[in-house]
């Protein structure tokens, strides 16, 4: 059995004047979607993953789709930055979001709402982008309609 879930991302204040977008496929065979550029103010990314029935285990669910990255169980969904996002730019890199935290209860809670969300800071500590795995990762919400 699979189904569909949908994830919500706010990337929170992330730098001026660079491109931020959802890494859709992986290796050079990707494209960067819903791009947009920042103005200092939050940018906001939707995308759905495939939830696979997981037989080795009921609690940690398997996650798939173009979006989906890494081996299970420590999947991600990447947003690019910069050169990476496809921007005539000197910054380029790749911010991790873990798909860690999910669990099957959290998953049918989100069905009978809108799906899930998280956010996570676009800007480090030196002023730039945020790069590398999320930390601390706040994990992912309920998104209430």
């Amino acid at each position: 059995m699979q189904n569909d879930l949908n994830l919500y991302i706010v990337l929170q204040k992330p730098p001026a004047g660079i491109d931020f977008g959802l890494q859709k496929g992986s290796g050079a065979v990707y494209e960067t979607v819903q791009t947009q550029r920042s103005g200092g103010h939050d940018l906001h990314f939707s995308l759905t993953v495939t939830v696979k029935e997981n037989k080795q285990s009921d609690i940690t669910p398997a996650f798939a789709g173009p979006f989906v990255h890494g081996s299970h169980p420590d999947k991600f969904i990447y947003i690019d930055i910069g050169t990476y996002a496809g921007q005539d730019s000197p910054i380029g890199g790749r911010i991790k979001i873990p798909l860690t935290g999910i669990t099957r209860d959290i998953i049918e809670q989100a069905n009978t709402n809108s799906g899930l969300e998280t956010s996570i800071l676009g800007t480090g500590k030196n002023g730039g982008p945020a790069y590398a795995t999320v930390k601390p990762f706040a994990g992912w919400k309920v998104k209430m309609s």
